[in-house]
């Protein structure tokens, strides 16, 4: 069953440039939309340039500044405010980002980190109720001591001074006009209000927000307007990011936080005076000739990624095909095997030394695949973390850290062929349900550890102060000769790493087109149960993977891919037809 035929790599290779990509939208709790096995997105082609985002209007923003002469920077910077704007619950000022970005003129691929920090007051026992016992995941989330020092206005910021054309102030007019003047709710918005109910109306800013004067929640299709949002825009506009880190705007967020009703933060103006992005090295892993990079820690998701494709490529899944029940044993145990990997070793290295080279080691994974080897599901037993190169690998013990499907992704390419894939959150589906200026605050730190230690073992990924909390999140490029191919990502919680590991799979292995691609039936396995999505052509494999000896469960699982293809004729890209997003060019 393992293979090592460099005819068949050849093969995969040629294959793979012929093929197309991706694009989709942001991810939730819930979603009205639902994919179904005959559902098929819109493949969109373009020559020069493509943006594709979570929402329309965010799309047409950035794309209105590539044509205005802008670069993807510039557009990033459109984006992502119009998509705090018009899907609140996903991502925003108030949150974090993971950014992969190639660089035309340097032919340099680098990685940005966004990520939220813990506050400086934070101490491990941060989610630890009176008795020691970590608290429920909800009681945790709703209010200020789930709030870490957000990370995305600063990412914005010194990015575009490194790299963007256009004039800074102007990139916020989209937002700011659509802020100003409303817009309309969308059905996917107004479900997830409906949903939240008493949740989401536990705090004034919310509740006076996504509730009309009856307190029912907006409906579909009403106008809706943001006026603090567009003060907040401009003052960043013409202050720049500290226009946000330091005076009224950091105020207001602390004082919200500290004053929480329930579960009051210890957020300070000091965390936000010191909170600065980091640049570092991408995660990259060659497959099939190809160079996968994606985020490195404090993202697990570039790591788990290289991981699955490291010790799936000793396995003919081309030949396997979609349709075998084996290709899906391979891509779900090797995704059991990265998780277990990820529960013990994966935190932020700024803080905590990690093997994160010996987990992407080829040898390693070599070894790892041939747990693989058999025709059954892994046991159980069989399924813990590896001991890879290092000495001090295994001083660590399991995490104990929830990750909830919030979150968007976009991607850009421009006329100058830089390209990017941006990740974008405030954590859970309305954050910590908190708001000011305008915008919703994160709930990024329940994504630490709630436990400290683990069998007498201190945890990677425990609440340190200034540390950030390991992710999910999985902005990936894919490479081919040195030159972008593939700029793909997706939300979901820690589904994230399935969804992007399988539709790279399809890419490069299957050869699906992008529209088949973006809609292909979700089957992800993180801890032992198969999940399979409901409602879809993945239900036929229900009783296959239980012979095999897998607990299934069929349920939703609302992807939000994204992803362009950049080709020898120009652009490829396609939006995820469970969601309500689109790609769009030129």
């Amino acid at each position: 069953m393992r293979i090592f035929n460099r005819f068949i790599v050849a093969t995969l290779m040629a294959t793979s440039a012929a093929t197309g990509a991706l694009a989709q939208q942001a991810s939730d709790t819930t979603a009205p939309e639902r994919a179904t096995g005959t559902t098929t997105a819109k493949r969109v082609e373009a020559k020069n340039f493509m943006v594709a985002a979570a929402n329309p209007l965010a799309a047409e923003a950035g794309r209105n500044v590539i044509a205005k002469g802008g670069n993807a920077i510039d557009a990033m910077v459109a984006v992502q405010t119009v998509l705090g704007l018009v899907e609140p619950q996903s991502s925003g000022l108030g949150g974090g980002a993971f950014l992969v970005y190639y660089d035309a003129a340097s032919k340099k691929l680098t990685t940005f980190d966004g990520r939220e920090k813990a506050p400086m007051q934070a101490t491990p026992k941060l989610f630890l109720d009176e008795q020691g016992q970590p608290l429920k995941f909800m009681d945790a989330v709703v209010g200020g001591r789930s709030v870490g020092t957000p990370g995305t206005v600063r990412l914005l910021e010194d990015v575009h001074k490194r790299y963007g054309k256009a004039e800074w102030a102007g990139l916020f007019a989209s937002a700011e006009k659509l802020a100003t003047n409303g817009f309309e709710v969308s059905p996917r918005l107004a479900s997830l209000i409906a949903t939240e109910g008493d949740k989401l109306k536990k705090y004034e800013g919310p509740r006076d927000y996504f509730f009309d004067r009856s307190g029912a929640p907006l409906k579909a299709g009403t106008v809706l307007k943001n006026p603090a949002y567009a003060e907040t825009l401009s003052a960043i506009a013409k202050g720049g990011a500290d226009a946000f880190y330091k005076g009224p705007i950091a105020e207001a967020i602390v004082k919200t936080v500290r004053e929480a009703a329930d579960n009051p933060g210890v957020l300070s103006l000091a965390d936000f005076e010191n909170y600065g992005i980091k640049e570092r090295e991408p995660a990259c892993l060659t497959y099939r000739a190809l160079d996968v990079c994606g985020m490195g820690p404090p993202s697990s998701g570039g790591v788990a990624i290289g991981q699955m494709l490291g010790m799936m490529e000793n396995f003919d899944l081309k030949g396997f095909g979609p349709d075998n029940v084996q290709s899906w044993r391979i891509l779900g145990d090797a995704q059991r095997l990265a998780f277990a990997d990820r529960e013990r070793y994966v935190a932020d290295t700024d803080f905590v030394p990690l093997p994160i080279k010996g987990l992407m080691e080829k040898t390693y994974l070599g070894e790892r695949a041939k747990l693989l080897d058999g025709d059954k599901a892994l046991a159980k037993d069989a399924v813990k973390a590896g001991e890879p190169e290092w000495d001090h690998a295994l001083l660590f013990g399991r995490d104990a850290a929830l990750e909830m499907p919030s979150t968007s992704h976009f991607v850009i390419v421009d006329k100058g062929g830089n390209v990017l894939s941006m990740t974008t959150t405030i954590e859970n589906g309305f954050g910590a349900r908190l708001m000011t200026n305008g915008f919703l605050l994160n709930n990024e730190l329940t994504d630490f550890s709630f436990k400290t230690h683990d069998n007498g073992l201190p945890v990677a990924n425990r609440v340190e102060p200034g540390k950030r909390p390991r992710s999910s999140m999985a902005p990936t490029i894919v490479m081919k000769d040195g030159k972008p191919l593939l700029a793909i990502g997706s939300p979901g919680g820690s589904q994230i790493i399935g969804y992007v590991a399988q539709a790279l799979v399809a890419y490069i292995d299957w050869g699906m087109p992008v529209e088949q691609i973006v809609a292909q039936p979700h089957l992800i396995n993180r801890f032992g149960t198969y999940d399979i999505e409901a409602g879809t052509t993945a239900e036929k494999f229900a009783e296959p993977l239980k012979a095999l000896g897998y607990e299934v469960k069929a349920g939703e699982m609302n992807s939000g891919l994204h992803a362009i293809e950049i080709t020898g004729s120009g652009l490829v890209g396609s939006a995820d037809p469970r969601r309500e997003g689109v790609a769009v060019g030129e």
